[in-house]
């Protein structure tokens, strides 16, 4: 790697305010906000909107749709194409 051109890459705490979850790890991003983190360290934090501990297909929430019927009543109304 060429010296010089690379951002930094440290510890970072990412949050989840919503499901009031945070994590540590390694990325390049920063902020001027810091958390003080489990192990008595303090950490940059970047706040974050969705999180495995939100997001509805990690939580088991998520909404299957019916896309089976979608392409029935599809097919049923403006009949199934030619191929070519």
């Amino acid at each position: 790697m060429k010296p010089g051109i690379h951002p930094s890459y440290g510890p970072v705490v990412f949050r989840d305010k919503a499901a009031d979850f945070a994590f540590l790890t390694r990325s390049t991003l920063t902020s001027d906000r810091t958390v003080a983190w489990e192990d008595g360290n303090t950490y940059p934090v970047v706040d974050v909107e969705i999180s495995s501990a939100s997001h509805p297909f990690y939580t088991g929430t998520a909404r299957v749709l019916d896309t089976a019927g979608r392409v029935e009543r599809f097919e049923r109304r403006y009949g199934r194409g030619e191929t070519r």
